[in-house]
């Protein structure tokens, strides 16, 4: 299943450096436009949709990625069970905090950003910066992730819970956080374009350590005037972005310069990439657990309040994936470029808004056990996004 690079407006394809994700298998080898022999580009540029809809979504993804949602609810139950039946097991895991955090937590959300961001080219940046077409594609996902999702999300969760402040404050941080993971997984499988993807997942994280922080502050503390106990100190959000964002990037940075220079890029692709992929997953599985069972008793005699907060998540995800992707087929964008942007717009960082809400609120907090609710409806509600975008690309004859 290949695809050529897809070019946005003014863009030269052959020019352009599009391909700033560093492929971890076999497939996404194959994926990579730079490296694919011109009779494949072609043959793959004849029909998108079609391209993509050689091989099922399902069984294109991994084992560990293709149960995702089903570890995820497994995750949640032996949390659960562990928070109800062994009382020990919460006092014990708090032992320790750093930076605020459990140390137990603070390792398992270190360990979900480091794997993924190994996979950035930020040796490309500069080349790919240089020609003014990817600028335009940039100044639309910049607007749909920072403007138009976070105010969406806030409406959703003002309308849906505006009696429960700190289940709210949970959305709003989820709202915030832009994914630099999981996108990455949809986008492939809809056929979108993977080096446009791994242009504003770079852009992304980068905005991230840089408007996290005070756009928190400003849409809980101003927007949504909390205050009291529900206030949020500018420094200790900073604190929790620049740390369980900012050591996984700058590891990850210093991994790719050394590894690539010590061992050579065929090494660091096919060896180290291999090695670190799956431990993003099984880091989030891990904190997953700890965090229910921190708060085992709480979701048990709270079950109402996840359900309350599923509403709004399952109405944020389609509402701007639909609203991105007409806006792009309306703007004349092919495509993978509308696939791409689309699921950019819908996914978002649940890793840092756990980390963020966990820092500032506490493992038992309301909003931690929202944000800890966000990756279970996401993973299956773009998946089922995944099939439907197809089906409308081939409804509608949408070509590259």
């Amino acid at each position: 299943m290949a695809h050529k690079t897809s070019t946005g407006p003014g863009v030269d394809s052959q020019a352009a450096p599009l391909d700033l994700i560093q492929a971890d298998d076999e497939k996404q080898s194959r994926h990579n436009a730079i490296t694919l022999d011109p009779e494949s580009q072609d043959n793959a540029s004849e029909n998108p949709p079609q391209a993509a809809k050689k091989q099922s979504a399902f069984k294109s993804l991994g084992w560990l990625d293709r149960y995702l949602a089903v570890w995820i609810l497994l995750a949640i139950i032996l949390g659960i069970l562990l928070g109800n039946f062994a009382p020990g097991t919460a006092a014990a895991l708090d032992r320790g905090r750093f930076v605020g955090v459990s140390v137990p937590i603070a390792v398992g959300l270190l360990v979900m950003m480091y794997p993924i961001l190994c996979k950035v080219r930020f040796e490309s940046l500069a080349e790919v910066f240089a020609h003014r077409g990817v600028w335009k594609q940039i100044g639309f996902s910049v607007f749909m992730n920072w403007i138009v999702a976070p105010f969406l999300m806030l409406a959703l969760a003002w309308a849906t819970l505006p009696d429960q402040p700190d289940l709210r404050t949970g959305l709003i941080l989820v709202g915030l956080g832009r994914c630099i993971a999981m996108v990455l997984i949809w986008t492939e499988l809809a056929g979108g374009d993977g080096e446009y993807c791994a242009i504003l997942v770079a852009i992304n994280s980068i905005l991230q350590i840089v408007l996290f922080a005070p756009l928190a502050v400003f849409f809980i503390r101003v927007i949504s005037g909390e205050s009291g106990e529900h206030d949020v100190p500018y420094d200790v959000v900073a604190t929790s972005v620049a740390v369980f964002l900012g050591i996984p990037f700058g590891a990850a940075i210093i991994s790719r310069f050394s590894l690539r220079t010590l061992a050579g890029p065929e090494w660091y692709q096919d060896v180290f990439l291999r090695f670190v992929s799956p431990w993003s997953l099984v880091g989030l599985l891990y904190t997953i657990v700890v965090l229910f069972a921190y708060q085992g008793q709480q979701v048990v005699h709270q079950i109402v309040s996840v359900v309350r907060v599923a509403v709004p998540l399952v109405l944020y995800f389609i509402i701007i994936f639909f609203l991105t992707l007409w806006a792009t087929y309306r703007a004349g964008f092919g495509y993978r470029l509308g696939t791409t942007q689309s699921f950019t717009a819908a996914s978002n960082n649940f890793e840092l808004a756990i980390a963020v809400a966990v820092a500032v609120y506490g493992p038992f907090s309301d909003q931690a056990l929202a944000s800890t609710v966000g990756p279970l409806i996401e993973v299956p509600v773009l998946l089922g996004l995944v099939y439907v975008v197809k089906w409308i690309g081939k409804r509608w004859g949408w070509k590259e």
